[in-house]
């Protein structure tokens, strides 16, 4: 069959499906708010893909720090994050569905074309970025959590194992982005498989918490308190810090409070980042194209989005502060500090943790004898007097040594045995780095079609959406101690690009040749606009403070080249 004659069978499939739904969703609205809730529960997809993507190895970094360096104070900051990008998701969409026509395009044409291409490169680059963690994590947890006699250290040398474990990530990953690239049912099947694995997510770490819950390790007042907004935690210790930091001398009190400030204003920052990425913002509207709706499906669009994103992100990503908080927060992590077990033996620490405890007492020692004192010593001097530093030092280096999910699952251990701890942990793991992974190959592949200017079909979709198996080398580059910590850096820096997309599309929003009629206007259109206001600033002043915390004004100043380079 020619490919021409292939094209016009897959278009006559595609019309007919959109005139059943379409009716699907004009039944179900006869039948009053229960029969619209069932058809649109039954349509919903591209709402799920952007769980797939956002339920990845950031969201489940920077839960665990949230929770290792705030307890439940920061339980508000994700859904917050989350609002803010559904609020600018919404807009994708209804744009999108209203004309129908890709977006770039009428970025470049109406806009501009340096925020169009901006938008474009930027999203490629968070797809390469991220996809390394995402690899790193699912090797990982294949590795130590799932099949640890079969892939571990003890069962085979450390590169054989992970090079046979990322050849089994990736032939995973290619084999389900090739399903959604072969057509309209191959997406029917994709997105039924992400919306298991998204299901089975939640569920490993609801699970997770109901375990603690029976333990009574919960204190559900606290995930109460931990909903109101704590901006001053950008500036300040979490209060729970407070007894231990007192304890300290001046020295050593502004260095472990300036160390914790630091890394949770990186984490607040990350975990916003990580709630809607850019390139989220480009795989919905192409996402809903390629389904056929229009504008008789903007309802369910934000349906698709408030059930699809919101509440499995919002479920998965609280339940994992709440376990981190209960295990972690502001607790040394057992063996560094002299502990003696129940059968009066000495607790030996994670071996995963040593490297970076010593790695926190060196920065201390440097801080309190200066850097030229610092730097005649050798290695074995360095650890000899890093030990010896007073016992409030080495406390503060226990609790906030960067432990990871793997150190959870530990934790786990003697309330459900070590095999289901890790098992409930691997899988869970694993199904976020698999999701992100092959969504951030798919949105590649959409992304790479649209620079070459070609319909997302066929060889060229292909191409793109493998460059991201460069992801396949993460981990044996993101290695270390706490593997984790490393998505936090990278979502920082996704924060950096996210406002290129928000005020694109705030523009749009507002633009009569884009929308035409469909713009909305008067009462409407002044809630969207300080909606999309709202989520602007948010985006702009996170943007603003990782380009300030990396960078300082020279950050500041090629924010401000861009934007004038925009406008002119």
């Amino acid at each position: 069959m020619s490919e021409k004659k292939s094209k016009e069978l897959t278009d006559m499939s595609v019309n007919n499906q959109i005139e059943e739904h379409r009716q699907i969703i004009l039944d179900g609205q006869t039948k009053g708010t229960m029969g619209k809730f069932v058809a649109y529960a039954r349509l919903s997809g591209p709402g799920w893909l952007q769980s797939a993507i956002t339920l990845g190895g950031g969201s489940l970094a920077n839960s665990l720090y949230l929770g290792v360096l705030g307890g439940l104070v920061f339980l508000w900051l994700q859904p917050m994050a989350m609002l803010f990008g559904i609020v600018m998701m919404s807009a994708i969409a209804y744009i999108t569905l209203s004309t129908g026509r890709r977006p770039l395009g009428e970025i470049n044409t109406h806009i501009s074309p340096i925020l169009g291409w901006g938008w474009l490169l930027a999203a490629m680059m968070a797809n390469l970025v991220w996809s390394m963690p995402q690899f790193a994590l699912a090797v990982a947890a294949l590795r130590q959590n799932l099949f640890p006699g079969l892939l571990g250290p003890e069962a085979m040398p450390e590169f054989a194992g992970k090079l046979i474990a990322a050849g089994i990530v990736l032939a995973i990953v290619i084999t389900n982005v090739m399903i959604y690239i072969s057509g309209s049912r191959g997406t029917k099947i994709f997105e039924i498989i992400m919306k298991l694995m998204v299901g089975a997510i939640v569920l490993c770490f609801f699970g997770v918490v109901v375990q603690l819950f029976i333990a009574g390790e919960i204190n559900w007042g606290a995930i109460g308190s931990g909903l109101v907004p704590r901006f001053h935690t950008l500036f300040s210790p979490a209060e729970t810090f407070l007894p231990f930091l007192d304890n300290l001398d001046g020295t050593a009190r502004q260095f472990w409070s300036e160390l914790i400030v630091g890394q949770q204003r990186d984490v607040m920052i990350g975990a916003a980042a990580t709630a809607v990425g850019i390139n989220m913002t480009f795989l919905l509207p192409y996402s809903m194209l390629r389904k056929g709706w229009n504008r008789d499906f903007r309802g369910l669009a934000i349906f698709d989005l408030s059930t699809g994103l919101f509440i499995p992100f919002m479920l998965a990503t609280a339940c994992v502060v709440i376990a981190a908080a209960s295990q972690f927060h502001a607790q040394p992590a057992p063996g560094f500090l002299g502990e003696i077990d129940d059968r009066g033996e000495l607790i030996q620490p994670a071996s995963n943790l040593v490297g970076p405890y010593h790695d926190l007492l060196a920065t201390r020692l440097k801080r309190e004898i200066g850097s030229e004192a610092f730097a005649a010593l050798d290695e074995d001097a360095v650890r000899e007097q890093s030990t010896n530093l007073p016992e409030g030092d080495r406390a503060m280096a226990a609790m906030l040594v960067k432990r990871d999910a793997f150190n959870l699952a530990a934790t786990l251990e003697p309330l459900v045995g070590a095999k289901v701890a890790n098992y409930i942990f691997g899988f869970g793991v694993l199904g976020m780095a698999l999701n992100a992974a092959t969504m951030l190959m798919l949105i590649n592949g959409l992304c790479y079609c649209e620079l070459r200017n070609r319909a997302p079909r066929g060889w060229t979709q292909r191409a793109g959406s493998l460059m991201v198996c460069v992801g396949v080398l993460g981990p044996f580059i993101w290695t270390g101690g706490a593997q984790m910590w490393l998505a936090v850096p990278t979502s920082v820096f996704a924060m950096v690009l996210l406002p290129i997309a928000y005020i694109v599309f705030a523009l749009m929003m507002n633009n009569k040749t884009i929308l035409g009629t469909d713009m909305p206007t008067g009462g409407r259109r002044i809630l969207w606009n300080v909606l999309m206001a709202g989520s602007c600033t948010f985006a702009t002043i996170g943007s603003l403070w990782s380009l300030w915390s990396r960078l300082g004004w020279l950050g500041i100043i090629l924010f401000a080249v861009f934007i004038i380079v925009v406008v002119t």
